[in-house]
């Protein structure tokens, strides 16, 4: 019965009228992420929020990028270094994925990058372990000083499940823990996202993380976004296209162009942290990213 509500609730999301195209405000949203290709999960929904909406978006990256270095062998040469080298990578792909990183946001339309340089040392689903190795108090110091000053509407970040890597959880951990030290009507609204790769698989029974309560999200209440939505003369184009663009920006990660047409439904869940209001606020905003298409 709870997957069966949850379905109807984002079907009445996504079924909206042109008329419901607009709003009253310009979006302000901070993607807080980990890894330097993760901003690739919200490519549609940013490109419409900056493009179509006239909004604002920045990002928040955790890491340096350096523990890439394994899937870099088409990368070599690209780059002429050998970046699947643990000593070469580790020296060259901070800087060089930094760059594909604003060249994707180029493509989407990212406007400022915040780095916390922490180190991306190697794959772990260990949230512990990332927080140990992480200087976790000054990056959710400035994370919350980051959204106070900008005054952010929404943030997104990645859905901290148990499977997850450890430092997706621990970005996600960090930033609602800044979001919950601001003043309660100075919080934007914490939607941790995931993208659901095919159209017919179930959307995944996500709860809390496991010891950590703020990651606790209300039932029930899912956005998508369909990057099958098509649009443009003869209903040829579809935001995949988007997507796929941005991908093809981090060429020194050669596991991410896997990914293509493989993650077609972003996805977003609603923190418990956040207010009714906001939920309102959340509903009207997915209501008008999935009406608004393309002159």
């Amino acid at each position: 019965m709870k997957k069966l509500c949850l379905l109807i609730f984002v079907l009445s999301v996504i079924k909206v009228s042109a008329q419901d195209s607009t709003l009253n405000y310009q979006p302000k949203i901070l993607l807080i992420t980990a890894h330097p290709d993760d901003d690739a999960l919200f490519s549609a929904t940013i490109w419409k929020t900056t493009r179509l909406l006239g909004g604002t978006v920045d990002l928040a990256l955790m890491t340096n990028g350096e523990g890439g270095y394994k899937y870099s062998t088409l990368g070599n040469y690209v780059y002429g270094k050998e970046l699947d080298e643990e000593a070469v990578g580790r020296d060259y792909l901070p800087g060089i994925r930094k760059k594909e990183l604003m060249a994707g946001g180029d493509v989407v339309g990212i406007r400022n990058y915040f780095f916390f340089d922490q180190q991306d040392f190697y794959y772990t689903q260990d949230i512990e372990e990332t927080l140990e190795k992480w200087d976790t108090a000054p990056v959710e110091n400035r994370l919350a000083d980051i959204m106070k000053e900008e005054g952010y509407d929404f943030v997104f970040m990645m859905l901290p499940f148990d499977g997850n890597h450890g430092h997706h959880k621990a970005a996600t951990l960090l930033g609602l823990k800044a979001i919950k030290s601001l003043p309660e009507a100075e919080r934007p609204i914490a939607l941790p996202s995931f993208v659901r790769r095919n159209a017919e698989d179930e959307s995944m029974d996500y709860e809390m993380m496991e010891g950590y309560p703020i990651t606790k999200v209300k039932p029930d209440i899912l956005f998508e976004f369909d990057r099958n939505q098509k649009f443009g003369f003869d209903d040829r184009l579809d935001y995949n296209i988007i997507a796929n663009w941005v991908i093809a920006e981090h060429k020194s990660q050669g596991t991410m162009q896997l990914l293509m047409r493989n993650g077609v439904i972003e996805q977003y869940w609603f923190a418990e942290l956040n207010s009714d209001d906001d939920l309102d606020k959340t509903r009207k905003f997915f209501e008008v990213i999935n009406a608004v298409q393309p002159d």
